[in-house]
């Protein structure tokens, strides 16, 4: 029989192959199936090595051209990131109210998208442009950017090219000044258009609030009294005053009460004492009281051995007497005291006694310091108590006249509040927008794909070579499909 013929696109006539009619299916061998060492596959080979070639050089021919002839292109990338934050500012205004302003965040409202915004904004030709006349280039030379914006956040994506790494980041840096300089100018355009319609009535409020602080100015030019509050301080101050005053009185009583009992005990005033306290830093008069000492110690020795008329006792009486005499006329040098006054001096040794009149001294001295702040401050709270009586009626009504002017500065301040309070809110209508990553630098082109053109050449020569093989195959195949007997598995 002839071998199988197919023309056209079906295949007319099968006859079976002489040497697999013969040969056991199960003994084919894996050449025998490829067709090797038949001389009609052989006869195939140089066919099958000229496709390979051809298609080997329509595959790669245009992508060695592309790789050798495109331009070079580097992409360089910045991220922006809307916060999803709002903010909120507050005027308080004392015993009257407060004026608010608060800003919602930019993903609050599910009508307006402002990462969706910012993106139409980031390709408007009059940003681009700005960029372009930055660098010196023209709008047709800098491209579009490409934005790009991340799901279920608030990143926005911005990609621009250029032929150097460095022209790219260049570009990048462009856009992204110019994009900042056009939000700022937007957000500065729409507070002058809110704040311009409020001025008239502002004008005509702060009119009033002028002639109420005017009125209120002269009051206290006249009376001296700032406010009602000073008036306040000055009754707390009296009360002080009252409190101090009683507290010193007191103290005083105390004082005076203590050095009485004192002076009681020592049988001596405190002026006595102080002198005797001057005596005892004489040193001839201690001098003098030693000796008075010895000559007594002396009388009392001569009295126990003699007679009051023996000559001994005798002239230790009169060395006695010269002795006080002395120290007497010392005293009154000292003191310039009478000879009664000294008389009544404490001329005692100096010991634990003179330690109780440098007390009384103390005493008698803090006595007088405290009578003395117990009339100043008394002095002071009479004053201070005319005065409260004599401004009483002023303090009244400048409570009233303060009452009208915070009505009218609170009417006042909520017409700036609502003029200016869109000053704190400027990421209203154009969000807060922030620079996350800066212009990168790229190291490497993104055109051409040398990697992305080389792994599409090698699979399409993968795919030609893999269709060339079944081509080969399909002879022995057919064959040994036509050559098992009917009903064998």
């Amino acid at each position: 029989m002839s071998d199988i013929t197919a023309r056209g696109p079906s295949v007319r006539r099968y006859a079976p192959i002489p040497g697999l009619l013969r040969t056991p299916p199960r003994e084919l061998s894996l050449g025998r199936i490829f067709g090797g060492g038949r001389p009609s596959d052989l006869v195939r080979l140089p066919r099958y090595l000229i496709l390979v070639s051809l298609g080997a050089v329509a595959i790669w021919a245009p992508i060695t051209t592309y790789l050798r002839k495109a331009p070079l292109s580097f992409s360089s990338e910045m991220s922006l990131i809307l916060p999803g934050s709002g903010a909120a500012a507050s005027l308080n205004l004392a015993d009257i109210g407060q004026a608010s302003s608060f800003a919602n965040s930019a993903f609050s409202s599910n009508a307006i998208s402002p990462t969706e915004t910012y993106k139409r904004l980031l390709g408007a030709d009059r940003i681009v442009d700005a960029a372009a006349t930055a660098l010196g280039e023209e709008l047709r030379d800098i491209g579009r950017p490409k934005v790009q914006l991340v799901d279920q956040t608030g990143l926005i994506r911005v990609q621009m090219k250029g032929p150097t790494p460095e022209a790219a980041r260049d570009r990048t840096e462009a856009l992204r000044q110019a994009f900042f300089t056009e939000v700022d100018a937007l957000r500065h355009d729409e507070l002058s258009v809110r704040e311009a319609g409020a001025l008239s009535a502002i004008e005509d409020y702060r009119g009033s609030v002028a002639d109420t602080r005017e009125t209120i100015a002269a009051l206290q030019r006249e009376t001296g009294l700032v406010s009602s509050a000073q008036y306040d301080r000055l009754v707390a101050a009296a009360d002080e005053l009252r409190a101090e005053l009683a507290g010193l009185a007191s103290e005083l009583a105390q004082k005076t009460e203590a050095v009485a009992a004192l002076s009681r005990s020592l049988g001596i005033s405190p002026g006595q004492a102080a002198v005797s306290i001057k005596l005892y830093a004489d040193a001839d008069y201690t001098a003098l009281l030693e000796e008075i000492a010895l000559h007594t110690a002396a009388l009392a020795q001569a009295g126990s051995r003699y007679g009051a008329r023996h000559p001994e006792v005798t002239a230790a009486r009169a060395a006695l007497e010269a002795a006080r005499s002395m120290a007497r006329a010392r005293a009154m040098a000292l003191t310039g005291l009478s000879a009664d006054a000294v008389a009544g001096l404490d001329l005692a040794q100096p010991g634990v006694r003179a330690d109780l009149l440098a007390e009384l001294v103390r005493e008698e001295a803090a006595r007088r310091g405290l009578s003395s702040e117990h009339d100043s401050v008394a002095r002071r709270l009479d004053a201070e108590t005319a005065r409260l009586d004599e401004l009483a009626p002023f303090a009244a009504r400048l409570e009233d006249m303060q009452r009208d002017f915070s009505v009218a500065e609170a009417v006042f301040a909520s017409a700036i509040a609502r003029s200016q309070s869109s000053k704190a809110d400027i990421y209203a209508s154009y969000p807060l927008v922030q620079l996350l990553e800066n212009p990168s630098l790229p190291d490497r082109p993104t055109s051409p794909n040398r990697k992305l053109a080389l792994a599409a050449g090698g699979a399409a020569t993968m795919m030609l070579v893999f269709g060339l093989l079944l081509a080969w195959i399909r002879r022995p195949l057919i064959g040994r499909i036509l050559a098992r007997p009917m009903g064998a598995p």
